[in-house]
């Protein structure tokens, strides 16, 4: 699949505007190792190649474990997850999959038992911060290099 245009270069205004997006997510109080989970996961179910293979990569780089990130796609019933991680999965799927009907009470209820009022912003800005990469890099037909 060729890739559609380089959209850096295409409207660097634009990109500016994302890439202030995306260097405010590095102040978001959720952990690091967390969120890189988050981003591989929504670029999982988003089915993007080129964001899946960067944040993979990233949280190896961070020291995730290969089984971690292979358990990631079936995290609902692997036991390598911690409660937190857990919610936070939950919350990002409801986020990201908007097919579904808008996130529940009871997945926000289990969110708040776990994450601040700040934190559930912050994961939300980071969820919505990588759907917004993905539509990107699908829309242009982004790949990772090979």
């Amino acid at each position: 699949m060729q890739p559609r245009l380089d959209y850096y270069t295409a409207s660097p205004d634009a990109l500016k505007a994302l890439m202030l997006l995306e260097a405010a997510n590095f102040d978001l109080c959720i952990d690091k190792p967390l969120m890189e989970l988050i981003k591989l996961r929504v670029s999982q179910l988003n089915d993007c190649a080129f964001c899946a293979d960067l944040h993979a990569t990233e949280a190896r780089r961070q020291g995730e474990s290969d089984r971690r990130l292979h358990g990631l796609m079936v995290w609902r019933t692997s036991t390598l997850f911690s409660e937190r991680e857990r919610m936070a999965l939950a919350w990002c799927e409801s986020v990201t999959l908007l097919e579904r009907p808008e996130p529940s009470d009871a997945v926000y209820a289990q969110l708040r038992a776990h994450f601040s009022p700040r934190e559930v912003v912050d994961l939300t800005v980071g969820i919505a911060t990588v759907n917004c990469w993905n539509r990107m890099a699908i829309a242009f037909r982004k790949q990772p290099s090979p």
